[in-house]
């Protein structure tokens, strides 16, 4: 690949009333935005003022709310990724149902370029031992202690992580990506590289998107696995629809998301427009909701994410408290996992994923990660969610294992 920065976003043909780009490509970097570990949110949205009328792609990582809250991270950042990542593009290309939009200093020249491309397949090519931070047992006793937590009354629900990782990897990371997305095709699937880092990820979450003083939030809280027959697959989507404990899930979190919406918002504003629609993608099926305001007058956008940081379908609730327990609790630094990736516009929007079904990987010093995780509540059972964890990781096993 001939640019050291690239952003490749494909909903797939998923279509809702939120988004209106089918593909948004960035290439090529005139200026560049890394988050040093402090004030990030004020820095950046300076980097974003002093860079107007421009599409500005990149990446907030977990562990920011280090510099939200009294919090802290204990595990060191194996993968080398900073806490967060814009750049501004030479080139971008905007890809709509019937329409092709692309800016930059020579459009035509980019058009002969993109003609002239030779297409060939190449495979994921991942040279290296895939190991388990956390194995059944460890992942028992850590649910347990958290489970313990939410009997004593400190938490009522809470998101346990567990990281799959290789430390002397190589990867074909655009192969594993093109693997990545035709097995699981998603409406936030991503393709991000910086240097010699990347991000290949197939979210079906949307974090919090801004259009005009809307925002809007999607939080999935309920999982189940796709049928192998048509009778079967209604069966487990009728099964997830009335189950107690992911109803209950699911609506803890909209309550949470509510909350944060309401540091940004309108009086009276905050709405659960749509609770518990199940959608179906090609590996599970997911219970989401909608939840949205109106911004109040004098927030930047940067100030509305900040509210919102980091997503609370990944975090548990009280939100500060599950933050605390899971560090005390997983054994890996989650970095830009459970963080969002996406997007500002030159119109002052924005749109965002939660970074989840994603892959990380560092050319440089070999590191290849990623992580699952599923929510502990007290009716929760822990050989059940270590087994929704693999199945969240179905995927990114499969481009793994496809040599």
């Amino acid at each position: 690949m001939q640019f050291d920065h690239a952003c490749y976003l494909d909903s797939n043909g998923y279509r809702d009333n939120y988004g209106n780009i089918d593909v948004f490509i960035a290439v090529g970097s005139v200026a560049s935005f890394t988050s040093d570990g402090h004030d990030t949110f004020p820095k950046l949205q300076r980097f974003i003022d002093s860079h107007p009328n421009t599409w500005i792609p990149g990446f907030l990582g977990y562990d920011l709310k280090n510099e939200l809250e009294e919090l802290h991270s204990r595990h060191p950042n194996l993968i080398g990724f900073p806490d967060a990542y814009f750049f501004v593009p030479q080139y971008t290309l905007l890809i709509g149902q019937y329409n092709v939009e692309i800016k930059g200093a020579d459009p035509r020249a980019i058009v002969k370029q993109i003609e002239a491309t030779v297409l060939t397949e190449e495979p994921p090519g991942f040279k290296g031992q895939l190991k388990y931070r956390m194995n059944r047992a460890a992942y028992a006793s850590a649910f347990a202690g958290l489970q313990h937590h939410i009997r004593k009354g400190d938490i009522y629900e809470v998101n346990l992580c567990q990281e799959f990782f290789a430390d002397t990897a190589s990867l074909n990371p655009l192969g594993a990506y093109r693997r990545l997305n035709e097995v699981s095709p998603t409406p936030f699937s991503c393709f991000f590289k910086f240097g010699q880092k990347y991000i290949l990820s197939a979210s079906p979450e949307r974090f919090l998107s801004k259009n005009g003083d809307i925002l809007l939030s999607q939080p999935i809280k309920g999982t189940a696995p796709r049928g192998k027959t048509a009778s079967e697959d209604e069966q487990l989507k009728a099964t997830l629809a009335a189950n107690p404990k992911e109803i209950s899930e699911n609506i803890m979190i909209v309550d949470l998301v509510r909350n944060d919406l309401t540091r940004s918002a309108q009086p009276g504003t905050v709405k659960a427009s749509e609770l518990l629609q199940i959608h179906s993608f090609k590996q599970v099926h997911q219970l989401i909701s909608t939840v949205t305001c109106r911004i109040r007058d004098g927030l930047n956008a940067t100030e509305t994410i900040r509210n919102t940081f980091p997503p609370g379908s990944m975090t548990g609730a009280p939100k500060i408290s599950a933050m605390k327990l899971i560090d005390q609790y997983e054994n890996s630094r989650r970095g830009i996992y459970s963080g969002a990736l996406g997007y500002f516009s030159p119109h002052g929007n924005y749109d965002f994923s939660v970074v989840i079904r994603t892959m990380l990987y560092n050319a440089e010093n070999g590191y290849l990660s990623f992580h699952t995780g599923g929510a502990i509540t007290d009716s929760a059972d822990a050989e059940n969610e270590y087994n929704e964890c693999l199945l969240k990781g179905k995927a990114l096993f499969e481009v793994l294992k496809s040599q």
